[in-house]
């Protein structure tokens, strides 16, 4: 059954182990505003630590995904309103980006439609994307006379190689999800009909995998990316302890499974994580 926000501008529904997490103003594209900022947080507060839920995926009702930041309600009218009004802005978008890149569960970014601008930001911080063949993904910025803030620019130089995405921020060009996926925009484009099914068959595979492993794993490679190798080196030794600590049972269990019993090969799949030794 489908759960909508306080202010109904955020759904979802929880289906065997995924929650599927959607912007909910197809009227305006999904264009973030103040108010949905404040309820995509809390949407995420709900989910992050319920037992029903092992994967996160967020996408857009309607023909969009989100086509950035509200030009009337996030700018212009909180512009009006004053620097504390506009810093307030800021980190309630800011802010359930940066809870989204470091979520508990792992995420998975299903761009249906358009993705412009400000929606790089939970685009980026999905762990994993997917877009349509027939998407749109555009930095606009320039066209209407400013550069892409909100961490748009920072996306573009940390998913793609330096010409394109020069390219991408300089010419506001658009590009569909095809070339995006060549890009590394995103992880794979599907005819917008085969998404879902592309994209839920990933998430049941993320089900099978240890949780805090998974976790581990994602900040890993999100902390890393700007370590010296001697840096990363030390950081992941240390991760792995800690990992181990947490959930070391689950680890030797996985051992057990391939060693003792033979009953599966690493390299072709996940152990059975919901079996223990009797």
């Amino acid at each position: 059954m489908t759960e909508l926000s306080s202010n109904g501008v955020v759904a979802y529904d929880v289906v065997d182990g995924v929650a599927w997490v959607r912007f909910n103003r197809p009227e305006k594209r999904n264009c973030m505003s103040p108010t949905l900022n404040r309820d995509m947080m809390d949407v995420l507060d709900a989910l992050e630590f319920r037992q029903d839920v092992g994967v996160l995926v967020l996408s857009g009702e309607g023909t969009a995904w989100s086509a950035g930041m509200d030009l009337k309600e996030y700018f212009r009218e909180t512009e009006a309103k004053g620097l504390g009004a506009t810093r307030q802005a800021q980190r309630e978008s800011y802010g359930w980006w940066r809870r989204l890149r470091w979520y508990q569960k792992p995420t998975i970014a299903m761009v249906n439609g358009w993705c412009f601008g400000g929606g790089y930001g939970p685009l980026f911080a999905c762990d994993l994307a997917f877009a349509a063949e027939e998407a749109q993904f555009g930095l606009s910025e320039i066209n209407w006379g400013i550069l892409p803030g909100g961490g748009a620019t920072k996306v573009a130089v940390e998913l793609m190689p330096f010409r394109k995405a020069m390219y991408h921020a300089m010419m506001g060009e658009n590009v569909d999800g095809r070339t995006a996926a060549e890009w590394g925009l995103v992880n794979e484009a599907h005819p917008l009909g085969q998404l879902k099914a592309r994209v839920n068959e990933v998430a049941q595979i993320l089900l099978k995998k240890n949780p805090v492993a998974l976790k581990a794993t994602k900040d890993a490679i999100r902390r890393v990316s700007d370590m010296t190798y001697d840096n990363a080196e030390d950081y992941l030794i240390r991760a792995q302890e800690a990992a181990n600590s947490f959930d070391n049972e689950g680890r030797k269990e996985g051992i057990r499974q391939f060693i003792d019993e033979k009953t599966y090969k690493p390299g072709l799949g996940a152990y059975d994580k919901d079996r223990s030794k009797a």
